[in-house]
């Protein structure tokens, strides 16, 4: 589990930073997407796979996040 913060870029799309690797990524593909229910599986732009909570959206803000999958893109 790591803390991961989410913020939202100038271009609307939400960017995950994990300072302990100092990696900021954009989430490509998010399993669960709308005000209500945000979360599940979240697929990073280096093909990482986390997974958040499912939660109400709230940007920006401090999650706490599993991995899933490593991507190949080391």
């Amino acid at each position: 589990m790591a803390k991961i913060m989410l913020r939202e870029n100038d271009e609307g799309k939400v960017l995950f930073y994990l300072a302990k690797r100092d990696m900021e990524e954009i989430i490509d593909t998010i399993e669960f997407d709308t005000e209500e229910k945000w979360g599940g599986d979240v697929h990073l732009t280096n093909g990482d796979i986390w997974n958040i909570a499912p939660q109400p959206k709230k940007l920006p803000d401090e999650v706490v996040a599993k991995i899933v999958k490593r991507g190949d893109n080391d």
